[in-house]
């Protein structure tokens, strides 16, 4: 009789001890799970990063409802198996279709996150604009949804061939509608990748009327004030189309600068062009590794001209305008110790001698 129970258990009840195992090993693993997440969740509330904290936050639960969904699937598998129940059967797609559901719950719950840490002045010394974060999140979570959506539909054996034509031509509309929209987008992508300006850099362009300091980079605008303090906004597009200069990356600042002394001075050329030069090589504002030049240049019609070509160290505007201003009046002092003085434009006239009947009715 004991043999009997045995034999009766060992054939048709085993499966009941193995589900069992089954699942108490599913509900030790989302516990530890749990618990993994908790203590991944405290070390990154020490950090002021965004991104960790958005993918901690997105683990759990989606990760625990795998865990189940895994351990209670091949447990009705097993009891499938051991029953020949069809209603078991089911076990293998509610576990591929719950796969493709938590993975995107998790992905929303990543993006929902994200977006939340970009905007909030804890994470982001200077929270990004909450109008973008929002619109990319926006499209981040429908891409999301749209993906899982076709995911499902090619699971089913649907064909989404029809649906990948549509999505082909209302795409396209909306790419022809949207036009400058996404120009703007994709500028404002640019300008985070290749950086030639940030904000705080004074930026002009040749091409347009723009000069000032960048105050913020947008996904759509930049904020440009201008140095008579008006806010001037940019769509980043026009950033793809024009040359940008960015006079906050000079290595130094220069100072070219045109002098005439008289005629009369001539001799004296050569001595002051000697000792502007040696005045600039001693400034210790000028950087003498950078070129520098002075030299007589020209016959002008009312002086003899010599230029100075050089670089101060500095490049902050103020600073560079002081220093500048030191270096002329330098040169000036040196001109006048030589006794000779700056030329300015002159005229010469010269009055024919008058007739003699003519001389003499001006002289009566």
């Amino acid at each position: 009789m004991k043999e009997l129970v045995l034999s009766w258990v060992g054939d048709n009840r085993l499966w009941i001890v193995a589900i069992f195992l089954i699942v108490l090993a599913t509900a030790l693993g989302a516990w530890v799970y749990a618990r993994f997440v908790r203590q991944m969740a405290a070390r990154a509330e020490t950090t002021v990063n965004p991104w960790d904290d958005a993918l901690v936050g997105a683990l759990n639960p989606p990760g625990s409802v795998l865990i189940w969904l895994m351990g209670l699937t091949l447990a009705a598998g097993r009891a499938g198996t051991a029953t020949g129940a069809e209603v078991f059967n089911l076990a293998q797609p509610l576990r591929d279709v719950g796969l493709i559901l938590v993975v995107a719950w998790f992905a929303w719950r990543f993006s929902h996150n994200a977006e939340r840490n970009l905007r909030d002045p804890r994470y982001m010394g200077k929270p990004v604009d909450a109008t973008t974060v929002r619109a990319v999140g926006k499209l981040v979570r429908a891409s999301i949804m749209i993906t899982a959506g076709m995911v499902l539909m090619q699971y089913f054996n649907y064909s989404i061939s029809g649906i990948l034509a549509f999505g082909g031509i209302g795409g396209l509309a909306v790419g022809f509608a949207a036009k400058d929209l996404l120009a703007n987008f994709f500028g404002g992508l640019m300008i985070y990748l290749d950086r030639p300006f940030s904000v705080g850099d004074w930026v002009r362009s040749p091409d347009q009327e723009i000069e000032g300091t960048v105050e913020d980079i947008g996904w759509r605008l930049t904020r440009i004030r201008t140095f008579d303090k008006r806010p001037l906004y940019i769509p980043n597009g026009i950033f793809t189309q024009i040359s940008v200069e960015n006079p906050s990356r000079m290595l130094n600042r220069r100072i070219y600068e045109t002098v005439g002394i008289r005629y009369e001075d001539a001799p004296l050329m050569a001595a002051i062009v000697d000792d502007v030069k040696a005045m600039l090589l001693q400034h210790p504002e000028i950087d003498a590794n950078q070129t520098l030049i002075v030299n007589f240049n020209s016959f002008a019609p009312s002086s003899l001209d010599f230029f100075i070509y050089t670089f101060t160290r500095t490049t902050e505007w103020v600073r560079y305008h002081e220093i500048k201003q030191d270096v002329l009046l330098k040169i000036l002092q040196i001109i006048e110790g030589h006794g000779a003085s700056c030329a300015f434009p002159t005229s010469t006239l010269h009055i024919a001698e008058l007739p003699g009947s003519a001389a003499e009715m001006a002289a009566g």
